[in-house]
């Protein structure tokens, strides 16, 4: 690890299975910015807490399913500091400070607070943790003082509360952070297999554990173009999602052909799921063959989040003696 590189900081909640939309709209992400930056990638297993308070039974699996899916997807230890998040407990004492000077208001017009609330209603979300949870997420990030956080649009509101709360910090006391900028994924929304956006929330996940059995079954379910009902109807791969996935993971001649013969009817729906699926398999075989390495060596599993845990406990200690140092505690 070297210092002289820019910094990157990102993480994942370990809420559920990571699916394509994750490797799609971050951790290929992720994989690429570690062969120029400083990259923290760290667990978020607090942040899970937010939503899933009533029910902790998972998140530990969770949590361990993540961090096989990142190494499995790319993300090497070596060039990367990988951790866990309640590994560093700086990371809940810079919350609590933080807690003390932001306004309420400031978080009450989350947008994501309400949305949140409403998308899954069927859990009490009417907790401080979840109201504060972008005061801890704000933590997570300026403790680490990273020149780019890695982001889809939705979540730039989140960042711009982070800077907001960097400057009121360094107004009040002194300046200690900087204002970390985002740096947007290149696919910040991936289709699931009901044609939203793909989330554990809605059942509709292609999982990066998912074997290929399963991979192909999901796609042939995936819905298309609603006005094609039959074989020679022609269609409009504009509103289908499985055009999407064609658009992402096929080459040029595939989807020049797939969107020619779609709109003519030379192909049906199945035969285009099909050649999709291939190249999704295709997409998706190396990182199983990981997944099976690293799920037979457990115990370098716990040595790559030991070692990335203790790296980023000295990042952080370092940055909380000065916020203490500022704040004359």
């Amino acid at each position: 690890m070297t210092t002289s590189r820019k910094r990157v900081l990102s993480g994942m909640q370990p809420s559920g299975l990571l699916h394509l939309g994750n490797l799609l709209g971050a951790l290929d992400n992720w994989k690429a910015l570690q062969e120029q930056y400083e990259c923290y990638f760290f667990v978020a297993d607090w942040h899970a807490l937010s939503t899933n308070y009533a029910d902790t039974s998972r998140i530990r699996e969770f949590v361990r399913e993540l961090l096989i899916d990142w190494l499995a997807a790319g993300i090497d230890p070596k060039r990367s500091t990988v951790f866990i998040q309640s590994h560093v407990p700086e990371h809940a004492i810079l919350h609590l400070l933080f807690s003390m000077i932001i306004p309420i208001s400031w978080l009450e017009r989350n947008p994501t607070y309400k949305e949140k609330q409403e998308e899954i209603k069927e859990r009490d979300l009417s907790t401080y943790g979840f109201l504060g949870y972008p005061v801890l997420q704000a933590a997570d990030i300026l403790l680490y003082k990273p020149d780019y956080v890695p982001v889809g649009k939705d979540q730039l509101p989140h960042l711009e509360l982070t800077r907001e709360l960097a400057r009121r910090f360094n107004s009040l006391y002194k300046p200690v952070f900087p204002e970390p900028m985002e740096h947007l994924t290149r696919f910040p929304k991936v289709l699931g297999t009901d044609g939203r956006k793909m989330s554990k929330s809605y059942g509709n996940t292609i999982n990066l554990s998912d074997p290929e059995p399963v991979v192909r079954q999901k796609l042939k379910t995936m819905v298309t173009d609603p006005a094609r009902v039959r074989r020679h109807d022609p269609g409009n791969p504009d509103v289908c999602p499985v055009f999407d996935f064609h658009k992402i993971f096929s080459p040029p001649p595939v989807i020049d052909q797939v969107n020619r013969e779609c709109r003519t009817a030379a192909i049906g729906c199945i035969d285009c799921k099909k050649l999709v699926a291939d190249r999704i398999v295709e997409r998706m075989a190396p990182i199983w063959e990981a997944r099976r390495t690293l799920i037979d060596r457990p115990n370098q599993l716990d040595e790559i989040v030991q070692d990335g845990s203790r790296r980023a406990a000295d990042v952080a200690h370092q940055t909380l003696e000065e916020v203490k140092e500022a704040m004359k505690i």
